[in-house]
């Protein structure tokens, strides 16, 4: 017990003294110190006792998919610093692969009694995915916020940045370059920011360089987020031609960068590859990689100002706060190539 209340009283920033007393529900601890000592208890894992277990307003949950994509640790950091701020405590909870789905996660975070969540690339952008799931949430009284991807049938605060404008940025890049046959590598099909993506950069290409949409489809190529599925799709791009690939995420355009090598390839003078993220230390890469930046850091406030709103009593609105995303041209990107990449024989 004696270890526990010092390792309490060091995550509060308390005397173990005051750590008792709130404990023993005494009165004459403020109750700024009060929340501090039960958000403490949250975070360390300790099980509230059974008479101090209402709702905090100490605690916030942040939901992220796994942590493997760097831009999902670079949102986290925002947030929690932004919540910080305000005197929240976040509670990071991640999914991963054959661990705790998003419903388990929210059902955790609920009982936790936390004052809201905010949801990162959840099932929300998902579009086939059941959103009942967040009425219900609402139902109990709990406040939210999604980032990336929108739902119009979710009433909540959506932030995201606008796909549609980043692909077009893009392809404008590429086409100045001189390259005609740009092929895009994005994940699946059914996820919101995907199909904003292909809306991007189909528009990208048919004002640039006069490809129909049906055209512009051959260039398309669908993988997951990751080095792997970035490597395979580029391949097949690279294979029908193509002298410059998007990528819909820097893992997979690291991913690309590899597929091109692997081919006897040179980056940028064969191909020329664009990232999307602008995740943290990819510019240090080999080469560096020209990506589309992600505002982070303004989405990731804009989040939490829309959610402690909520929290604080103010109805959040039914709308998508879109942020402008920025092109970032580094080593990765080059002129056109005089003669293209000859296309693989086919198997």
């Amino acid at each position: 017990m004696t270890a526990r209340l010092a390792d309490i009283a060091a995550q509060a920033g308390v005397s173990e003294a005051t750590v008792s007393r709130v404990l023993n529900g005494k009165p004459g601890v403020a109750t700024a110190t009060r929340e501090s000592v039960l958000a403490a208890l949250d975070v360390l894992g300790y099980e509230r006792p059974v008479r101090l277990r209402q709702r905090s307003a100490g605690l916030v949950g942040l939901i992220t998919p796994e942590l493997d994509n760097p831009i999902f640790p670079a949102l986290a950091q925002v947030i929690g610093q932004a919540l910080t701020r305000q005197g929240y405590t976040p509670v990071l909870a991640t999914q991963t692969p054959g661990g705790s789905t998003e419903d388990e996660l929210t059902d955790m975070l609920v009982e936790r009694g936390v004052a809201g969540i905010i949801f990162v690339s959840g099932l929300h952008a998902d579009t086939t995915a059941d959103t009942s799931r967040y009425d219900q949430l609402r139902g109990k009284g709990v406040p939210y916020v999604l980032i990336n991807g929108f739902s119009p049938k979710v009433q909540a605060p959506f932030v995201s940045p606008d796909d549609r404008a980043a692909m077009q940025l893009a392809v404008t890049h590429l086409a100045a370059l001189g390259h005609t046959r740009i092929g895009l590598a994005v994940g699946p099909k059914r996820f919101v920011p995907v199909l904003r993506k292909i809306e991007g950069f189909r528009k990208g290409m048919l004002d640039r360089l006069g490809l129909t949409a049906e055209r512009s489809e051959e260039l398309i190529q669908h993988s997951l987020y990751t080095l792997e599925g970035g490597q395979a799709a580029a391949a097949a791009l690279i294979a029908k031609g193509c002298t410059a690939v998007v990528c819909a995420s820097d893992m997979m355009a690291l991913g690309a960068i590899r597929a091109a090598r692997q081919q006897g390839l040179d980056v940028p003078r064969d191909v020329s590859v664009v990232g999307f993220d602008d995740s943290p230390l990819i510019a240090f890469t080999d080469p560096p990689l020209t990506t589309i930046r992600q505002p982070v850091q303004a989405m990731g406030q804009a989040a939490v100002r829309a959610l402690l709103e909520e929290v604080g009593g103010t109805p959040a609105p039914h709308s998508e706060f879109v942020f402008m995303p920025e092109l970032v041209v580094r080593g990765s990107t080059a002129s056109a190539p005089a003669v293209a990449p000859a296309p693989l024989p086919s198997p």
